[in-house]
């Protein structure tokens, strides 16, 4: 996973911040760091059609049905925070995953809205947005990738 600013939010609670922690901590592959930015009783939602599609709560189980499956299946799998829209508790990210499946061998590059409401300092609610149909041509490897 990755990222694409250089600046270190630290330990500061504004949504932004933690959002951006969560993206660092996806990057680094630093499970723990990742699961410390969600609430207990997060909500986390993969886009109906992604290979993932679900709502998936507590931080345990978001890491192990989410980011260990994405690694696990594809190579590099890279989450590019491009830009950041921040209204209150709301933050939403503008992004690209890019990755190659290990299976399939085909690479990924699309891009993708990510939109996440922040309490307290932690992540409670997660929606992901994606071309669902470049991410299965990648998996299977049909279609003009």
């Amino acid at each position: 996973m990755g990222l694409n600013e250089t600046m270190d939010p630290g330990t500061s609670m504004a949504p932004r911040d933690v959002v951006r922690r969560q993206y660092i901590a996806s990057a680094a592959g630093d499970l723990e760091a990742l699961r410390a930015t969600m609430a207990p009783d997060v909500e986390w939602t993969e886009m109906a059609g992604f290979p993932l599609a679900g709502t998936y709560r507590t931080p345990q189980g978001v890491t192990s049905n989410v980011m260990e499956v994405l690694g696990r299946d594809w190579d590099g799998w890279t989450a590019h925070d491009d830009n950041y829209v921040v209204d209150g508790e709301n933050v939403v990210v503008l992004a690209r995953y890019t990755a190659t499946h290990r299976k399939t061998g085909r690479k990924l590059n699309v891009r993708v809205a990510h939109h996440f409401i922040v309490r307290g300092g932690l992540i409670v609610r997660f929606e992901q947005f994606v071309d669902t149909a470049k991410v299965a041509e990648a998996a299977s490897g049909e279609g003009d990738n």
